[in-house]
């Protein structure tokens, strides 16, 4: 491998001649030989939207040559489209800042867009520090890609993915609403429902965790853009974070503002935790949902059999014909995932120190691989699982009629005392509850055939 020498403040060091980072990308490389998990790069493409952001900033306020401005923003569109990704290998475990990340993107701008100028007949240098983080520092500029990644990939993923497995189960719902079965609490029968209603619950919890989800994203449109090294904003023009924040919109597509007040921007991270704690709360939810459908699916012949699921692959390396819930297994491992993340998000954020909180990375590290992994796995149960459900009505029908709860509906008009007594005596005889009931005496074959009428027990309150 051939090599030249970069410099930094702390003097030489080689560096692959192939790769565009410089001297303080290598050294963190050298350093924090730690684990396999490499920044996100949702953070570097925000650093590159910042970077941008800045440098026309910059460009407005004077204090920026325009050539500059133009080519470290025309090297920013080129990362933000994916075609610099393996110049950005560091690891999460790495300063607590990001300094080390910030200055990656830094000296690969400054290299490229140097380059770019070259080329063109141009003398200027692009220096990593002076011109690409130009009125900037790590501890604005990392939590500040922070709020723009975290934004950014739960409108555009995210959203999504529940807006697709939404329309799928509200649409099974209006499908299966005729379809009377019995309920279950306690994982015990219980009065009837119907397969629709069951469902609507899901559609439900979808509904509202998209809802707690979008109001997180309003406290992410604050950046700490502009508070520079400890939020008095030293070495910054006064309008810069406004003037970048505003960049930064028009980039996106999505509305940014500089935090009102930068000390807090620097040192705390509640907007994260609270945003997640809506994304964590989806993954409760979609933890319930596939939970739900793999029992309701469980058999084929000593479960409860109510529902079928596609069958996408063999389920067993010994048993032949089994086929397993693999996309409710996949969903649930992701939900636990996500509830871990959660815990290390806010113990993560917890530490916030004076003026800077020095454990940025891994906050969004898990943060990302949330979103990530629910978004994939919700679609990917949605496409394989949720779209393929169906109900199994013979099944559901004997499951309703063999139910004992049914003698609920007779509580108004023998009392809750005699409808236990019946339903006690039918389960220790293994009997029918028609034929309990019958044998009390306390009512009419007549009688007990207009009171118990399961079609009418799911919509209780619209009975004549």
């Amino acid at each position: 491998m051939e090599y030249r020498l970069e410099h930094d403040t702390m003097g030489e060091i080689r560096v692959p001649e192939a790769q565009e980072w410089g001297a303080q990308t290598q050294r963190s490389l050298e350093n924090f030989k730690i684990g396999t998990e490499k920044m996100p790069i949702e953070i570097i493409r925000a650093f590159a939207v910042l970077k941008k952001g800045a440098a026309l900033a910059n460009r407005d306020l004077g204090v920026l040559d325009q050539e500059k401005a133009e080519v470290i923003a025309e090297v920013c569109d080129e990362i933000i489209a994916g075609q610099f990704d393996a110049e950005f290998p560091l690891v999460v475990w790495q300063t607590g800042s990001g300094t080390q990340s910030n200055m990656n993107v830094n000296e690969v701008v400054a290299r490229v867009a140097t380059r770019k100028l070259a080329e063109r007949g141009s003398k200027q240098v692009i220096h990593p520090n002076d011109d690409v983080n130009k009125s900037q520092s790590s501890n604005d500029t990392y939590p500040t890609a922070m709020h723009i990644a975290a934004k950014t990939i739960v409108i555009d993923q995210l959203l999504p993915a529940i807006d697709a497995i939404y329309a799928t189960l509200d649409e099974k719902a209006k499908a299966f609403s005729d379809i009377v079965k019995i309920g279950r609490t306690h994982l015990q029968d219980a009065t009837p429902i119907t397969l629709g209603q069951e469902v609507s619950g899901w559609v439900r919890m979808l509904q509202l965790s998209k809802k707690m989800i979008e109001l997180t994203l309003e406290p992410l449109t604050e950046l700490a853009i502009g508070g520079t090294a400890v939020g008095t904003g030293i070495n910054a023009h006064p309008e810069f974070g406004d003037r970048a924040a505003e960049k930064m919109s028009q980039e996106t597509g999505k509305s940014f503002v500089s935090a009102e007040n930068k000390f807090h921007a620097l040192t705390s991270h509640d907007q994260l935790v609270f945003s997640h704690g809506a994304i964590k709360a989806l993954a409760m939810d979609a933890m319930k949902i596939a939970n739900d459908v793999r029992w309701l699916a469980s058999g084929p012949r000593a479960g409860i059999g109510e529902i079928t699921i596609p069958e996408n692959e063999p389920g067993s390396s010994i048993m032949p014909g089994k086929v397993n819930p693999t996309q409710s297994e996949a969903l649930t491992m992701v939900a636990a995932q996500v509830l871990g993340n959660d815990a290390t998000i806010g113990f993560a954020a917890s530490q916030g120190n004076f003026e800077l909180n020095v454990f940025k990375p891994v906050i969004m590290y898990n943060y990302i691989q949330s979103v990530r992994l629910l978004t994939d796995a919700l679609q990917s149960f949605n496409d394989h699982c949720a779209i393929g459900i169906e109900p199994e009505r013979t099944v559901i029908a004997e499951n309703v009629e063999r139910s004992l709860m049914l003698v609920t509906a007779l509580n108004p008009h023998i009392g809750y005392e005699n409808a236990a007594r019946i339903a006690k005596a039918a389960h220790k005889e293994g009997t029918t509850l028609k034929e309990a009931a019958l044998a009390t005496g306390l009512l009419t074959e007549e009688q007990y055939d207009q009171w118990i009428v399961p079609a009418e027990m799911v919509h209780p309150n619209l009975k004549a």
